[in-house]
């Protein structure tokens, strides 16, 4: 790869303070991710879906919206609280933003149970599939419950009468409560009031009725419909006149001033024991509590109505997620799908012997294993030749393939160097302790650079050959977690090409020693020049179309925030230049816009995989240019963060817009269009449906694209 002889990459990182153009038309983050949660929810409403994956999507629906209160909303309500008055980008104040969300919020929620009660539970109860109501259990599942109570859920519970005494705890978050409205004296003379019982993290809030008991297949009973029902055995004499669940939401953001800091990780160790007991942003309760209740605990929890939800069903409907993993039912589920090994790659050769003849050598995932990425870190860790290996970890997954090949190559003696981020969100913990196993073992382990994320995704082998030492290179998209790798779509690349290796060691230099300058030939880094490049690009196709040329852009990611970008989109599409965007998620670009962006069209692309991939491509003249990325269009990735985006060329070029842009454009199944008014419409097919991801996944297997 020859793009260009060579580069200076500034020394200071770039600044996020971009002076965009007031009065441009931007939509509002917030409600963009609310855009997306509800395109979840249209997934698990689809008959064209599987009926347990319809299940699954509510659910994650539901997780997507928990960690939109615990990082999004609670940052609001504090700009709020601190007085925060002027409006965002968007043109949005603090306040104006909240009734907003708080409306969308509230409709969504209504939604999920609706879809929950009225669609989900009757169709799956027409599978021989049931959860069993309270008011629907025979004797006999009566007096299981009664036995499994007593046995496995009794001896866990500490109930607590709320009185001086005792008074109301701290709850942690998204923790599954009850609420006892009690009548009577208790043994010590005290007038009764209310009670609560906490139902711990270890128990399962969904539990299988034995079919014998139950009389279908796969039956299942809530642990608050157990709970709630034998609730007296907990009170004994008292009379338990309400029986009431709800969950509160917490603030779970971390705040670490980085540079304040002697030690980030002990920091975060100190923030992450508060996470759970962070400032209440939501409570959700039983559809059935009465409001005296409601403003009982709105009282302890320091919230205004608008923060309550009053939800018919279980209260941690995301827990819910693992019922589709429990049922032995492959009609109800995404037909399997093994991944191929990829063409190029040859299996019977070394992975050494692989890239040295073949490379670069590209993956698609999910559609191509992900085995050859973790063969070369356990086959450099096996082979006398290798002498050290270099890698970033971001999130791993437990038990980690990669962790453990890291692990031996550095007990048989090799340089193992490890650039880890503990401050991957909700991975903090397992990053931490992932650190002290990998310390423990010999390997240096760097926490990257205070102030930027490492985000890149890069592996680096050197390897002692012919008395030369060689460098081996794997990088991509995705994060190096096996699991991820079967249910995400990314694009990695295995490549011994001097400049794209010697750019990669560059930066690993970087980022675990000292220096300032980098002159990278091929990759270009964030958060040095790699925003500047973008616009840059952006600049070129509408001086090509200046020119009454034809210029073209196609880019693929999963969220597109930042101003400066989306202002640079709007002026190309003004001179008429194609812009096709795939954004998954957030976008704030508002398409079709007439005299500013009636040239940019926004697809959002959902389906069985997550669409995971960054991928930019540029027209250039008829001279294409692409791009794999592991950064986001958005100001964190540009600025606050340490990302690659590397260039690909020939038949590797053009497969990737093929399989990760010009199908995906196509799609007529499970795509959505962004309008200019800020809403997604689906698309609707024609005669004849198009899916991108399943006719990757018929191109790989072999078979013939059915529709």
């Amino acid at each position: 790869m020859s793009e260009r002889k060579g580069r200076n990459d500034s020394m200071l990182p770039e600044r996020g303070a971009f002076k965009h153009k007031p009065g441009l038309p931007l939509a509002n983050r917030e409600l963009s991710f609310l855009a997306f949660d509800e395109r979840v929810l249209a997934l698990a409403s689809d008959p064209q879906v599987p009926l347990l994956e319809r299940l699954r999507f509510l659910c994650i629906s539901s997780s997507n919206l928990d960690e939109f209160f615990e990082i999004r909303v609670a940052g609001l309500k504090q700009k709020i609280q601190g007085g925060l008055e002027s409006a965002g980008i968007d043109g949005l104040s603090p306040v104006q933003e909240m009734i907003a969300i708080n409306q969308e919020t509230h409709s969504l929620v209504a939604k999920q149970y609706q879809l929950l009660n009225d669609v989900l539970i009757p169709e799956l109860a027409g599978q021989d599939i049931r959860f069993f109501r309270r008011e629907s259990w025979s004797t006999a599942i009566s007096e299981w419950v009664k036995e499994f109570f007593v046995n496995n859920i009794a001896p866990v519970l500490s109930p607590l009468g709320l009185d001086p005494a005792h008074p109301f705890p701290r709850l942690t978050n998204k923790s599954l409560s009850f609420i006892i409205d009690l009548r009577g004296v208790d043994a010590f003379g005290r007038d009764s009031g209310f009670a609560l019982v906490r139902a711990p993290r270890s128990l399962p809030r969904v539990v299988r009725i034995p079919s014998e008991i139950c009389g279908v297949r796969d039956g299942f009973v809530f642990l608050s419909s157990i709970i709630h029902s034998q609730i007296g055995s907990l009170f004994n004499g008292m009379n338990p006149v309400g029986v009431y669940q709800f969950k509160v939401t917490r603030n779970s953001d971390l705040y670490v001033s980085e540079e304040e800091v002697a030690n980030l990780r002990r920091a975060l160790e100190t923030e992450l024991v508060q996470r759970n007991f962070g400032q209440a942003v939501r409570l959700e309760v039983a559809a059935n509590t009465p409001n005296r209740i409601v403003r009982y605990l709105q009282r302890q929890f320091r919230l205004d109505p608008d923060d309550v939800y009053h939800v018919d069903g279980p209260v941690n409907l995301n827990r819910l997620l693992s019922i589709p993993d429990e049922i032995d039912r492959p009609d109800l589920k995404f037909p399997s799908f093994t991944p191929e090994v990829a063409p190029a790659y040859e299996s019977g050769m070394s992975i050494f012997e692989n890239i040295a003849q073949r490379s670069p050598i590209l993956f698609h995932h999910p559609y191509e294993s992900y085995v050859p990425v973790i063969d070369l870190v356990k086959q450099a860790a096996a082979d006398p030749d290798v002498l050290a290996i270099k890698q970033t970890l971001y999130r791993t997954g437990h038990e980690s393939l990669f962790v453990s090949a890291l692990m031996d190559a550095s007990r048989a003696g090799k340089d193992v160097t490890v650039v880890i981020e503990l401050r991957a969100r909700f991975d903090e913990a397992a990053n931490i302790e992932l650190a002290t196993r990998l310390q423990e073992s010999g390997i240096q382990v760097v926490y990257g650079v205070v102030g930027f994320k490492t985000h890149a995704k890069m592996l680096l082998v050197v390897r002692r050959e012919k008395n030369k030492l060689v460098k081996y290179v794997h990088v991509g998209t995705g994060n190096y977690h096996a699991t991820t790798a079967r249910a995400y779509t990314d694009i990695s690349m295995l490549t011994k090409d001097k400049a794209i290796t010697e750019d990669v060691h560059r930066v690993f230099t970087q980022l675990t020693g000292l220096g300032q300058t980098l002159n990278l030939k091929q990759l270009y880094q964030a958060p040095f020049k790699l925003h500047s490049f973008i616009l840059k690009r952006i600049a070129h196709e509408a001086a090509v179309a200046k020119n009454n040329g034809k210029g073209h852009i196609v880019a693929r990611m999963n969220s597109l925030v930042d101003p400066g970008v989306i202002e640079a989109l709007y002026e190309a599409s003004s001179v008429g230049v194609k812009i096709d965007l795939i954004v998954r998620g957030i976008c704030m670009l508002k398409p079709g816009v007439p005299g500013l962006s009636e040239n940019i069209r926004v697809v959002s692309v959902l389906g069985r995989f997550l669409e995971h991939s960054r991928v930019f491509w540029f027209k250039n003249d008829g001279k294409q240019k692409l791009y794999i990325s592991s950064a986001d269009w958005m100001p964190r990735n540009f600025f606050n963060r340490v990302e690659i985006a590397v260039p690909l060329e020939g038949d590797a070029l053009q497969r990737v817009k093929e399989e990760c842009l010009d199908v995906y454009l196509k799609d007529n199944t499970f795509a959505w269009q962004l309008k200019a008014d800020g809403r997604y419409h689906r698309i609707e097919a024609g005669k004849e449906r198009f899916s991108a991801q399943q006719f990757l996944i018929n191109r790989y297997s072999g078979r013939s694209y059915d529709h």
